[in-house]
């Protein structure tokens, strides 16, 4: 005997719900892309519970107070004299010594006048080379690399102090070349900033860049130091109640400024509105997620499968919250996101069933049902 696709939902109807319904709890299978040709497990899941999320708290704070232990320096030692850097000497009484430097002490007024007007002119003064000295009459070479302008002239008035009865040194550094830092990002003027004798610390490499775009993450902005990153928060150092200016840079540093752009979470599945979200200043719950995206689909929405997939630099991470035990609001509240995050919601097994089925049988089962729920 043929029997129709919708003669057989109609007959089938009934046990396949009862089968249906009496299946074990749902659950979601996380495999890699290359799950056939690779025997990597799949990462396990998480679940989301007042213990883990002590935990995480926890070991984010570690994180972030032995980057800052390296970073905050409250007393900043002055300026050390490097290679490149020119040097403006002048010997009191002695203006045949500065080497043909001219300076409001000891210049003839037109030829003041003459080297102003020469707007090309390379700075005069003593450049410190390669090895980190200079060469001055009558000193010789002097090393001066690492020294402060204090101690360089104190070097140079020793050396002097043999051909000169109490010679009176003035020793400044007059170009600033040997030391810079490079700020890119959501910033106004990104670029090389040279250090000076004004302590480069993070909040004054900003401030010489043109300041902070309204685009900019201030929860995320990176510190690259060799082969070492750290991630600053400016608004968990005021929070916590440090001064950020004591955020100090060292030569070579690379400080880059996030866009808010990229700090986004991606909210998926059986919710009412899909969508991408950008933090508010580095923090988002899981519970905001959900209600910025219009909640679990009341349809669809199965709320003991909440999923935040979370890629770290050592492993995938899988957590899963039960929205429907005692305290998961207040949970989900607590659970702090992360950039690039992916909150799924999964389907109910009902859900899932429909979707299969009308894959099958396009239009038959609301065909079935009206023909069973007929008297």
């Amino acid at each position: 005997m043929n029997t129709s696709p919708t003669q057989f939902l109609r007959l089938a109807l009934p046990w396949l719900l009862a089968g249906l319904l009496a299946g074990c709890a749902p659950t979601i299978h996380f495999r890699s892309q290359d799950h056939a040709e690779s025997d990597e497990p799949a990462p396990p899941t998480e679940m989301i519970t007042e213990h883990l999320i002590a935990a995480e708290r926890q070991q984010h704070q570690v994180r972030a107070n032995e980057d800052l232990d390296r970073l905050l320096v409250p007393n900043p030692p002055p300026y050390a004299i490097g290679s490149g850097d020119i040097l403006a000497i002048v010997v009191w009484d002695h203006p045949e010594l500065t080497g043909g430097l001219v300076t409001a002490a000891n210049a003839d007024p037109a030829v003041t006048a003459a080297a102003a007007a020469n707007a090309n002119a390379a700075p005069q003064g003593f450049v410190v080379d390669h090895q980190g000295r200079i060469q001055f009459p009558l000193a010789g070479m002097l090393t001066v690399e690492g020294l402060t302008e204090e101690q360089a002239r104190a070097l140079l008035t020793t050396r002097l102090a043999k051909y000169l009865a109490n010679p009176n040194v003035t020793l400044r550094v007059q170009a600033y070349r040997s030391k810079r830092v490079y700020i890119d990002g959501e910033v106004k003027s990104p670029g090389l900033q040279a250090i000076n004798d004004i302590p480069m610390t993070l909040v004054e490499a900003i401030n010489r860049a043109g300041g902070l775009l309204p685009t900019a993450d201030q929860s995320r902005i990176e510190l690259e130091r060799g082969k070492t990153h750290y991630a600053i928060n400016l608004r968990d150092l005021v929070q916590k109640n440090i001064n950020p200016g004591l955020v100090m840079l060292a030569p070579g540093d690379v400080v880059r400024v996030h866009s808010r752009d990229e700090s986004k979470v991606f909210v998926s599945g059986e919710v009412v509105t899909p969508k991408a979200l950008t933090m508010h200043d580095g923090r988002l719950t899981l519970n905001e997620a959900l209600g910025e995206s219009g909640g679990i689909s009341p349809l669809s929405g199965d709320a003991r499968q909440v999923y935040v997939v979370r890629k770290t630099p050592q492993r995938t991470r899988v957590f899963q919250l039960d929205a429907r035990v005692a305290g998961s609001l207040a949970m989900a509240e607590a659970f702090e996101l992360q950039p690039k995050d992916i909150v799924y919601v999964a389907a109910t097994p009902l859900a899932n069933w429909n979707r299969n089925l009308s894959l099958l049988f396009p239009g038959a089962l609301t065909s079935a049902v009206s023909a069973a729920n007929r008297p």
